[in-house]
């Protein structure tokens, strides 16, 4: 069976449609040096911004020192609500030094360390928005109180803050986080009330690792003979409560992107 995430992204949009009904939201999106998947998504992270009501702009720059220049601009700029930064940068671009340029008060993507810091204290409002996403699914599928969730993956965008959202007191779950040096990680999940995989590997979650009737998150996004596929093996959803790819946890992560650019141009830098 399939969560119906769908849904769930258009519960966001409406919310964000509303906001943006009555002020003008702006998005700013840089890129250093993208391919063709990175400028494909964020032309797609453009339409989705226009049938929001969000002007958003697309900002592509080969030299770093000016990339860094126009983002600090627009972290100073009041008309401009947020910024986003593609990921992968290029190698050998500090990715944390970026991060810190980034104004944690328009940082939709919850890339910079302060608001990574604030998650200790249970501030989400500039969580990592996959996190965030995942985290929006659960908590409209099932009650997370005690729930056994395993996490395959330790990223900073996705496995690390979600441990931490995960284990905040209002939900209180018993969380696990498994990698690549984790033993016998079929045991664990086959354990698991939530499974949450965030691995990049296609397929990688196979049916004899999910026990029957568990909840099963999947973030990837993988390119196989053509086709996006996901961490997860399809036969999963036989046995388990699952999430598509596509149009699963990437359609919650964008609506709640583009839900914090609207938020900020109605309230304030803080809401």
């Amino acid at each position: 069976m399939y969560i119906d995430c769908k849904t769930i992204a258009k519960s966001i949009d409406e919310e964000t449609l509303n906001l943006s009904s009555r002020v003008k939201p702006k998005l700013v999106s840089f890129a250093i040096n993208p391919d063709e998947s990175t400028l494909a998504y964020l032309r797609n992270q453009q339409k989705k911004a226009k049938a929001l009501n969000i002007e958003h702009e697309i900002l592509v720059f080969e030299s770093v020192e000016t990339f860094q220049e126009k983002l600090l601009k627009a972290c100073n700029d009041d008309t401009v609500h947020g910024i986003f930064v593609a990921h992968p940068l290029p190698a050998g671009v500090d990715e944390l030094k970026i991060a810190c340029l980034i104004n944690p008060d328009k940082d939709v993507e919850g890339r910079n360390p302060v608001n990574l810091g604030r998650l200790m204290y249970g501030e989400e409002t500039f969580a990592p928005c996959t996190a965030a996403a995942v985290v929006e699914i659960l908590t409209r599928t099932t009650d997370l109180t005690g729930k056994n969730a395993v996490i395959l993956g330790r990223s900073n965008t996705v496995g690390l803050p979600l441990s931490v959202m995960l284990l905040r007191r209002d939900r209180s779950a018993t969380v696990t986080v498994c990698h690549t040096k984790t033993r016998d990680i079929g045991e664990m999940t086959a354990r698991a009330d939530i499974i949450v995989v965030a691995v990049g590997k296609a397929n990688f979650l196979k049916p004899h690792m999910v026990r029957e009737g568990a909840i099963v998150i999947d973030v990837g996004i993988n390119v196989v003979n053509d086709r996006i596929v996901g961490d997860v093996d399809p036969e999963v959803a036989n046995r388990a409560t699952l999430t598509p790819v596509p149009g699963g946890v990437g359609v919650v992560t964008t609506a709640i992107l583009m839900n914090r650019v609207a938020r900020i141009a109605s309230r304030g830098d803080r809401f």
